[in-house]
């Protein structure tokens, strides 16, 4: 707990920073904890980060967020970056420790399988092959935790196969790369789907993948969260797979970023979700 006459100060660096829920959750956290700070959206142009970053300590902030377009160029300005972090290649939450230097975690592979859990607590990534779609950071993270979480094979298919090859050699003996056009295919026999395109987000085309070849005991999941129900979360469930959407990892990983700046540890509860709802 936050020392009674501390006042902590965290944000979301990013540009532009306006399209962030960080402020809405982190805030919604403070009020219901009763903490003494403020969490704020920090709008840093990419030639000002190294200025950001470094004012962090001359400010008294416990530390950031970092979203789009800083999460790999923040890596160089960092004293340590945590294992994951590293293996993703990003980091989205730089802490501020106690003896001033500045630390990068990744925590979005952390919030993809918490948000997995919400809908399917059991649910191990060592359940059987996991298909996996999309090649860029966000699919890094995500393989980064089902390969942590005991996946024996991740199929993973990209509309640009180099892109999937390259991601691929995380871990060339549990991960294969699979041609775009063979997705439909490689469903046959996954437990967990995993759409980390932005199709199916408000503004783009819907995913195009045929189910059928998808057990009915498989979980579907979107990252996607604009709109919570995308065009393959709603077949999903219409064939009676259960679907995961994508605001769950959003929320969940805040988690340890919100203890690690404000020395709580969070809950996320369905009146967190129904605020963070209320701003998409």
């Amino acid at each position: 707990m936050a020392a009674p006459q501390s006042f902590r100060m965290a944000g979301v660096i990013g540009w532009p920073i306006a399209q962030s829920r960080s402020p809405v959750l982190h805030g919604h956290w403070l009020s219901q904890y009763q903490i003494r700070g403020a969490y704020l959206p920090l709008p840093v142009q990419p030639e000002r980060l190294p200025d950001a970053i470094r004012g962090l300590r001359a400010l008294g902030f416990s530390g950031c967020n970092v979203t789009i377009p800083h999460k790999l160029a923040v890596l160089p300005l960092l004293e340590a970056v945590d294992p994951v972090a590293h293996r993703i290649g990003a980091v989205n939450t730089v802490v501020v420790q106690d003896d001033g230097t500045l630390s990068g975690f990744n925590t979005d592979a952390y919030g993809f399988m918490a948000s997995l859990r919400d809908v399917r607590p059991d649910f191990t990534a060592s359940a059987g092959p996991v298909v996996v779609l999309g090649a860029g950071g966000a699919a890094r993270a995500v393989v980064v935790a089902l390969l942590d979480d005991g996946a024996a094979e991740i199929r993973l298919a990209n509309r640009t196969m180099q892109r999937a090859q390259d991601l691929s050699q995380i871990d060339p003996a549990r991960i294969r790369a699979i041609a775009w056009e063979d997705r439909h295919d490689a469903l046959s026999g996954a437990a967990l789907l995993v759409n980390t395109t932005s199709q199916g987000m408000t503004g783009y085309p819907p995913l195009d993948i045929a189910l059928a070849a998808l057990p009915a005991d498989a979980l579907v999941s979107d990252i996607v969260y604009n709109p919570l129900e995308t065009p393959l979360l709603a077949a999903a469930r219409k064939r009676g797979n259960q679907a995961v959407d994508g605001l769950g990892m959003l929320l969940h990983q805040a988690v340890p970023a919100f203890e690690a700046f404000f020395g709580v540890r969070p809950h996320v509860s369905n009146e967190l979700r129904r605020a963070v709802e209320a701003t998409l």
